[in-house]
């Protein structure tokens, strides 16, 4: 599938990237004695984990429907986004402990200008990586893939709590590097917990937004034969969402004639929503004083 493709082809590019910056960061961090740079490597270390996880979430949730799963794979998807949120998690709380201890410990070297620079050249390359994935993720709907967008972004924010506390540091404010660790490990948490529940909600069968309500029943009204919407009742399900509707018809046609109303809100609810995977409509009669029966 294309969407398949597209996204496993943006987790690779990034996984690339992020080889070469966690490599050149945890060097940089050793090399100029920098604990919030080396935290800062183990972050990227974790977003190439991260994606290898995306990746397989993609793979897993566009295969086709079969008999153990009649309904399709899509939930596969936020169960991934949940492990990438728990990776997010742990490595903050990993971070954030390494900056305690090294603040308790009280042997802090001030840092060298490589970690420095290491650390300008993450921000600009996570940021742009942000983008780019965040793009990718909303043109094909993954939510695993967004919450991995959000991890570029979280490294990002890593590099430059990084890069200030390494400066503060440098200018002999000693304490300020772990610090920066520890500042950073909020933020990592944060996304994390973020991302556990939103693919938490995508797993409950939550309703889709109002704005898609209103869409949905503004497709439906315009039909021909349509006298109203009895109930209408969504729920998302992975990159996808399942429609209910109950719609009003007269009573006077035949069942052959309530059918093909049906049908055709059927057909124009899945052409011009293409996130609805599967619409289930069923008819009720309508009088022609306006009553329901």
């Amino acid at each position: 599938m294309e969407r398949e493709k597209e996204g496993i082809k943006t987790s690779w590019i990034t996984i690339f990237v992020n080889l070469f910056l966690c490599l050149f960061k945890i060097i940089a961090g050793f090399i100029g004695k920098s604990s919030a740079m080396i935290a800062d490597g183990v972050h990227t270390l974790s977003d190439i984990l991260a994606t290898f996880v995306v990746i397989l979430g993609l793979r897993i949730s566009s295969k086709e429907e079969d008999e153990k799963h009649p309904y399709g794979h899509e939930k596969f998807e936020p169960v991934f986004a949940k492990i990438i949120s728990i990776i997010l998690i742990i490595t903050g709380f990993f971070i954030g402990y390494e900056g305690i201890k090294k603040l308790l410990l009280g042997d802090i070297t001030p840092p060298g200008k490589i970690a420095l620079i290491a650390a300008l050249i993450s921000i600009l390359v996570k940021e742009a990586m942000y983008w780019y994935t965040i793009s990718v993720a909303k043109k094909i709907k993954s939510i695993s893939l967004e919450a991995d967008a959000w991890h570029h972004r979280s490294d990002a924010f890593s590099s430059i709590g990084t890069f200030l506390g390494i400066f503060l540091s440098r200018l002999g404010y000693r304490f300020f590097d772990p610090l920066a660790a520890i500042i950073v490990s909020f933020f990592i948490i944060k996304v994390g917990v973020d991302f556990y529940l939103k693919a938490t909600k995508a797993l409950v069968d939550e309703s889709v937004d109002k704005e898609d309500i209103e869409r949905i029943k503004d497709i439906v009204l315009k039909i021909n034969g349509v006298k109203g919407i009895r109930d209408l009742k969504t729920r998302v399900f992975g990159h996808k969402i399942y429609v209910d509707l109950e719609i009003y018809v007269d009573d006077t046609l035949t069942v052959k004639q309530g059918h093909d109303i049906a049908e055709r809100v059927h057909d124009a609810l899945e052409k011009e929503m293409d996130t609805i995977k599967h619409c289930m409509v069923h008819v009720e009669p309508f009088d022609v004083n306006g009553h329901s029966n």
